[in-house]
């Protein structure tokens, strides 16, 4: 087996392409506006005891692909020691070829650890040991981590409930320049029929705001309470994770009110998915109409269908790796949902996800219906997402907001990760977009100005992000 891989030029399939990447790509900031690191170990400048640790842990994408090999859960997720676990995964990593976790695994090796060598069973154990002497360095903290990827901003996922301690040290730290930047994410006060949970969920955020939510109107002002909370510790985004976004339907305030009262005193028998979506959509609305008057940014992560195998999520617990993509239907909702809030000059800058890549045309499409004078790009097409974020997924993305939109106002890529060692995954789309560029010069259908697209290709990974989330 070969023991090198990754070259300078990896992706890069000309010298144009490469001159793009080198000129106006590599040396950038990165600003991970959506992400799912903690912000406590960021804090605490945690040093992780070895590489199964940092990589392996909360890992669903790994998982799944040990998964397809048959290897055993406890290897996974189970109670295997960490250098065992290490071990299973090496052994796996040569059958992932073209599933991007191959070029993942080599990247995250390659940068920061120096390792160019094909990761496989026989070398696993010299591996780990290495990385777990390097791991132990004031180097490989997750404060220098960053640092080293040259990350300007982490935009966190929090929830309503959470207290943000860690945020709030963080800003107070003027020797850590990385800004680690709160979501709000209320997914879970939607969540009508939840039962016990539900109701468990609201007594805490009641208590968390010092509001007693009886109503909906309660229910509304404990939320808005949140968001003013997360303002304050520097707050500028919140995120939503849906399979659709919640059509408003027929029924009316009074029901819906009549409806959540019940459900908070414990009847959850007239909990309807009509009602339901009735429920998301005034609550969704109401919540949209606050970030604007904030001026924050809203994003819709939409199309995931979750929790598909109930055995293991019996057993697991949810996020271990059983979501996949729906097919649901989304124009509809989509256009009602930002329309009505149009129609009062109240919708905010908002970035919309897809999950089912056949949903892109759609996705694109919508975001040109709201667009707004004073801002470029106010509605964004957001980057491939999940199972989408690889090489043909990326490239779909770029190629349908290209077609349909404006490539040139597009803010870039995220990691959506829970590993400090993801952002292999901004350089992965950096040199994917510096190779279509240079390709599109050299078939002669994109000017042969090299200073004109580097600018562009400069904006589309940092600038454009930089001044649509006033950094």
């Amino acid at each position: 087996m070969a023991t090198q891989f990754l070259k300078e030029d990896f992706l890069l399939q000309s010298s144009l392409a490469q001159r793009l990447y080198q000129d106006y790509a590599v040396n950038l900031p990165v600003i991970d506006y959506h992400s799912h690191l903690p912000p406590g170990e960021v804090l605490e400048d945690r040093n992780f005891e070895n590489i199964s640790a940092i990589w392996l842990h909360g890992d669903h994408y790994k998982w799944r692909a040990m998964r397809v090999l048959g290897i055993e859960e406890k290897y996974i997720t189970g109670a295997a020691t960490d250098r065992d676990k290490f071990q299973k995964w090496a052994e796996a990593v040569p059958h992932t070829l073209r599933n991007p976790l191959f070029h993942w695994t080599h990247m995250e090796l390659k940068n920061p650890f120096g390792i160019q060598e094909l990761l496989n069973g026989s070398n696993a154990q010299r591996i780990y040991d290495r990385t777990q002497e390097q791991l132990a360095e004031p180097g490989f903290s997750t404060q220098s981590l960053l640092t080293h990827f040259n990350v300007e901003m982490v935009g966190t996922t929090d929830d309503p409930i959470d207290d943000l301690a860690a945020h709030i040290a963080l800003g107070k730290t003027s020797s850590f320049n990385t800004k680690i930047l709160p979501s709000f994410r209320p997914d879970k006060s939607l969540q009508l029929d939840g039962g016990d949970v539900y109701r468990e969920y609201i007594q805490k955020l009641s208590a968390v705001a010092q509001i007693n939510i009886d109503d909906i109107d309660s229910l509304l002002l404990a939320l808005e309470s949140r968001i003013d909370f997360f303002h304050a510790v520097g707050g500028r985004l919140s995120d939503h994770g849906l399979s659709w976004i919640p059509l408003q339907g027929n029924t009316g305030l009074e029901e819906i009110n009549r409806v959540f009262k019940g459900v908070l005193n414990g009847n959850d028998q007239e909990v309807t998915p009509v009602l339901k979506d009735g429920f998301g959509f005034y609550v969704l609305s109401h919540l949209a109409r606050k970030y604007y008057k904030l001026g924050w940014v809203q994003q819709f992560h939409i199309g995931a269908l979750r929790n598909n195998n109930h055995r293991l999520l019996t057993t697991l617990g949810p996020d271990t790796g059983f979501d996949s993509i729906g097919d649901f239907q989304h124009a509809t909702a989509l256009t009602q949902f930002l329309d009505n809030l149009e129609r009062t000059d109240e919708l905010p800058k908002t970035i919309l996800y897809n999950l089912n890549p056949s949903d892109s045309a759609v996705f694109a499409s919508m975001t040109g219906n709201f667009q707004g004078e004073g801002f470029r790009g106010k509605i964004q097409y957001g980057s491939a997402w999940w199972f989408l974020d690889q090489l043909d997924g990326m490239k779909q993305q770029i190629d349908t907001l290209s077609n349909i939109g404006l490539i040139s106002c597009f803010v870039g890529m995220l990691t959506d990760s829970r590993s400090f060692l993801s952002y292999s995954r901004h350089e992965y789309f950096r040199r994917l977009i510096c190779d279509m560029f240079a390709n599109d010069i050299q078939r002669g259908v994109m000017p042969n100005d090299l200073e004109w697209v580097g600018k562009m290709v400069s904006n589309i990974c940092y600038y454009n992000a930089k001044e649509y989330f006033n950094l």
